[in-house]
């Protein structure tokens, strides 16, 4: 444990980086999911076809072949960022797709007497979608999202194959550095992860009974 001890340092850095990604990508990812999410219902056949095509085409990829596309493909089109953006943007690309299923649930939970009558009063489907449809689904959907971003926190892990310092690479560093506390190590290492997930689910356990108080 004298390796543990000595290195929290390093601990806190990499998993303060696992958080960084984890909010950066989750926000990302909740613009792009719930802009998705309104092409699938979109009354516009093509936009309801684009949608479902990147859902279907994302959900069913390899996060490993996203960031693969995102880090040495868009090199090739002149577009440069540091890695740490590249993981940002393939995280959030990938998670979208599960935000966007995630809002289309909620929103088709929504009774369809509410967009009709907002019809009826002349707003128009952006309008009836973004003030009357959206809030409701979004207060019906925080437990399927606080699962999407809690598998979104571990699939950051994925990023220290592409040269981000986050919390596997830390601990890969540490091991690297003293292999006789492995098991220390990695028993830290989830330890970090599993305190990050449970205060994720804690969040989102509290906003959803301020929602329901509401």
């Amino acid at each position: 444990m004298d390796t543990v001890f000595g290195n929290l340092d390093v601990f806190a850095e990499a998993f303060a980086r696992t958080l960084s990604l984890t909010l950066f990508a989750a926000v990302g990812a909740l613009i792009l999911g719930t802009l998705i999410a309104a092409m699938r219902v979109s009354p516009v056949p093509p936009l309801r076809w684009l949608g479902a095509l990147y859902v279907q085409a994302v959900r069913n990829t390899p996060l490993t072949v996203v960031f693969t596309f995102v880090v040495f493909g868009l090199p090739e089109v002149d577009v440069k960022l540091p890695f740490y953006r590249f993981a940002v943007l393939a995280l959030t690309l990938y998670t979208a797709a599960f935000v966007a299923e995630a809002v289309r649930s909620g929103i088709n939970s929504v009774a369809t007497g509410q967009a009709e009558a907002s019809r009826s009063v002349g707003m128009t489907f952006m309008q009836t979608l973004r003030l009357v449809i959206l809030p409701q689904a979004f207060a019906n959907i925080i437990p399927p999202l606080a699962s999407v971003f809690i598998a979104l926190l571990k699939n950051t892990s994925i990023a220290s194959a592409f040269g981000v310092f986050e919390g596997i690479q830390g601990m890969n560093q540490l091991i690297n550095d003293d292999g006789s506390a492995v098991i220390a190590i990695i028993l830290t290492a989830a330890i970090c992860y599993l305190g990050l997930a449970l205060g994720l689910a804690a969040l989102f356990n509290q906003l959803e009974r301020r929602v329901r108080a509401s």
